[in-house]
């Protein structure tokens, strides 16, 4: 007799692709999705209007910009907590310039290079000193605040160019915003980078074990000092869009981002610990977001319970993974 080979075991996530599917987090996210829609449609009459819609975005999109880079960087282990100061720096460098009579194209590469080397000193001081990512976006996120309060005090920058105007408030077609537009191209971009490339397959490597990549020949620093500058870069971006959209620069702008943007990352399936997570989760938990504050502002609900709500939301998704292992500790004990 001859003897016949066992079965080889196959994953449940490659031998049910559909079911892995349905009981997904992304699932879950878009069934959230929907009941939030239609409970809006029904708490407000104005809620289907197309430019109704087409608003909601306005409510999610710069920080969902800053939050898709800000998966990333949560995925590899670090934090930046500094993302709203550096819109505000970025922001008032473009006051600046416009006093100083600069046009639309020296202003958005004002408020990107603003960014963008904002980010590179966050990943300067932690991947060259060694400094823990929270403590240094911490101390940044004084510092650039600090520096638009000494420049505007209690003023405002105002007096932009007409057509500096298009990148917050200019639709590309019909109800379809400039934003909208640039947030999804991001969205898309960033899952390829995440999903498609080794660049991605090593971030989620080192969220797992940064010494194990190093003694691999990955280039830890190197990559977190990348994503520290792809933060800063989508915080000067989306400085540029809050600027248009509001026609002004105050040192107050965008105060909260940080708060609601690492919400939308980690409400997306992204691990607080870092290691895991996926960008159409956190687009979904953008586009969540974004139904939510929207549909509360309808009904003018005061926007000191959205912040309590939104600090809500984070303390629950972080904990609610952490309290279901327990559980399935206990059971399985």
């Amino acid at each position: 007799m001859t003897d016949t080979p066992a079965p080889r075991h196959i994953p449940d996530r490659l031998d049910k692709p559909l079911s892995s599917a349905i009981f997904s987090w992304e699932a879950l996210l878009v069934a959230i999705a929907v009941l939030i829609f239609a409970v809006n449609s029904f708490a407000s009459p104005y809620f289907l209007d197309p430019w109704s819609l087409s608003d909601l975005t306005f409510n999610f999109t710069e920080k969902g910009l800053i939050a898709l880079a800000m998966a990333l960087l949560i995925i590899s282990g670090e934090i930046d907590l500094s993302v709203a100061a550096i819109v505000a720096l970025a922001s008032t460098m473009m006051g600046m310039a416009v006093q100083a009579g600069a046009g639309t194209p020296v202003l958005v590469a004002i408020g990107i290079a603003v960014g963008l080397g904002c980010g590179a000193f966050n990943g300067l001081l932690v991947t060259r000193l060694g400094l823990p990512s929270i403590v240094v976006t911490i101390g940044t996120m004084s510092l650039f605040r600090g520096i638009a309060f000494i420049i505007l005090g209690d003023q405002a920058y105002k007096g932009y160019p007409e057509s500096f105007a298009f990148f917050g408030q200019g639709y590309v077609w019909w109800v379809f915003s400039f934003e909208l537009a640039l947030f999804l191209v991001a969205a898309l971009i960033y899952w390829f980078v995440l999903h498609r490339t080794s660049f991605g397959r090593r971030v989620f490597a080192i969220g797992n074990n940064p010494v194990a990549c190093q003694f691999s020949g990955v280039r830890v620093d190197r990559i977190k000092f990348i994503l520290f500058s792809l933060t800063g870069l989508m915080s000067g971006i989306a400085s540029v869009l809050i600027t248009s959209r509001l026609g002004s620069t105050r040192p107050s702008i965008a105060q909260g981002y940080e708060l609601e943007a690492i919400t939308m990352v980690v409400l997306g399936g992204v691990s607080i610990l870092g290691g895991a997570g996926s960008i159409p989760g956190v687009v979904l938990a953008a586009f969540i977001m974004g139904l939510v504050t929207f549909g509360l502002g309808l009904l003018n609900v005061p926007g000191i319970v959205m912040s309590i709500f939104i600090g809500l939301l984070l303390i629950i998704v972080i904990a609610l993974p952490i309290v279901w292992r327990r559980l399935r500790e206990g059971r399985f004990a």
